[in-house]
């Protein structure tokens, strides 16, 4: 059948789009245009609430971050930060500026891990027309086998580094429970210099893909530091203007909507988007010289208005945060690690919990993690345990803007797409959002009804 044969009719369509993996669980894509008009856009998240913050509650401080980094399976060690980070806000600890350093090499290795696995097995095969990653495995076995390696060199990294890159269990609040051995670095420092040529393949090919066409500027939100590319400490911006983690209640806001369990965030009353992307319009100055050559090499330039363009800015991310891991571990090996001041002596025992005094306080962590700004709030009582707990995700945050990117590509879509390409263009574009998946694998289910004749057209393809 020719393309003009499977045009739908662009003055009523319904497009139904079941079950899209987000970041936990499962959403709908609904997009419905009556008489020429744009009646209904939505991404309704279906899935359960996971309680996290509940489960929190009457939870000591101290074990926090041990369940909070189940929330994710990709963003673990994220999620580990940002709650240890809120955790040592609000018992006032200090750290010293070793344990600063291998919490930036870890959070790189998780960037490493995250960006590798979305650019190969999420968007390559969209952009080389199949449906997976399995076709391209005999297609394409030698870029398989380098997407593979790459991505061990980034697990082995969280298992030298944390104990296991998956729910990692060394790093605590005040530092780690014990140094990460030397053998180990030198094997990851040596596995580093060794994936630089598996990089540098990866930007041949991503080169070589066309990536779709479209435009809408936003607001972008990100870390951003004075002395460095942001991605474990700094402060907030939104549009050149700065604001203070602490304040971030007063800087987005979160509202319920009927359609969907997932909140939506705006900022000034305006969607907005976090991630790779938003890091770099925000601090594409501050990105490593390699780095910068590379976004140059694929002709992204900040600022960028095309989602899609999310994989590529991921791609820079992944050479930048190599080459500051390559620099953080050659400083660590010449200089080696103080254990008086990383490992923690003074962790509680169990038995000992709740008995010291503690001020009640509020504390409050910001980490940037593959899909964006993450946030952990605890607030404590004087045994330290939660009293409340607020986490605020960072797909969470896209879904407004993905919403409005919708309603601004459907019409541009309809009339001059076949059936076929508007599914493919609408799960590029949730996808180039890179939505967090915290389960194996998904199906997702794509139904085109047309409200004139009601024919329905069924696409179900695996994403993961």
């Amino acid at each position: 059948m020719t393309k003009s044969l499977n045009k739908i009719d662009s003055q009523n369509v319904k497009v139904d789009v079941h079950y899209l993996t987000r970041v936990e669980g499962h959403g709908n894509i609904v997009v419905d245009v009556k008489e020429g008009k744009l009646t209904k856009c939505e991404f309704q998240v279906i899935e359960s609430p996971r309680f996290f913050e509940s489960m929190l509650v009457g939870r000591s401080i101290w074990e926090a971050q041990h369940l909070t980094s189940r929330i994710c399976g990709i963003c673990a060690c994220g999620h580990t930060l940002a709650s240890i980070k809120a955790a040592e806000d609000a018992l006032g600890v200090k750290l010293s500026d070793e344990v600063v350093m291998l919490r930036k090499l870890l959070l790189n290795i998780e960037m490493l891990d995250s960006h590798i696995l979305h650019i190969y097995i999420l968007v390559a095969p969209d952009l080389l027309g199949v449906k997976s990653i399995l076709p391209l495995i005999k297609t394409h076995r030698p870029v398989i086998e380098m997407a593979l390696r790459m991505k061990r060199m980034s697990d082995y990294g969280g298992e030298v580094l944390a104990g296991r890159h998956i729910h990692p269990i060394s790093y605590v609040i005040g530092g780690l429970t014990q140094l990460p051995s030397r053998e180990g670095l030198e094997k990851l420092h040596s596995l580093m210099l060794e994936s630089r040529k598996d990089g540098e393949e990866t930007v041949e090919i991503i080169k070589t893909l066309k990536f779709p066409e479209f435009q809408r500027p936003t607001q972008y939100m990100s870390l951003t530091h004075d002395d460095e590319y942001a991605m474990y400490d700094g402060d907030l911006v939104v549009n050149g203007i700065k604001s203070k983690v602490a304040d971030y209640r007063k800087l987005f806001i979160e509202s319920v909507v009927d359609y969907s369990r997932a909140k939506i965030s705006k900022i000034n009353g305006k969607s907005y988007a976090v991630g790779a992307l938003a890091r770099f319009n925000n601090n594409s100055d501050k990105l490593h010289k390699k780095a910068k050559a590379v976004a140059k090499e694929l002709g992204l330039k900040a600022p960028c208005h095309n989602p899609y363009l999310n994989t590529a800015a991921q791609l820079v991310e992944w050479v930048h945060c190599l080459e500051d891991s390559i620099t953080i571990l050659e400083k660590i090996l010449k200089d080696g690690l103080n254990e008086q001041k990383v490992v923690v002596s003074s962790w509680p025992k169990r038995s000992e919990i709740g008995k010291t005094k503690y001020k009640p306080n509020t504390g409050k962590g910001c980490v940037e993690v593959p899909r964006g700004s993450l946030f952990h709030e605890y607030s404590i009582n004087e045994t330290a345990h939660i009293t409340a707990a607020n986490c605020v995700i960072p797909t969470n945050q896209n879904m407004g803007n993905l919403e409005d990117d919708m309603r601004k590509i459907v019409p541009e879509l309809l009339g001059k797409k076949t059936q076929e390409e508007i599914t493919l263009s609408l799960e590029m574009l949730a996808r180039a959002y890179d939505p967090c998946i915290s389960c194996a694998t998904h199906l997702l289910d794509v139904k085109f009804i047309n409200a004139s004749d009601r024919s329905v057209i069924d696409d179900t393809e695996q994403t993961r």
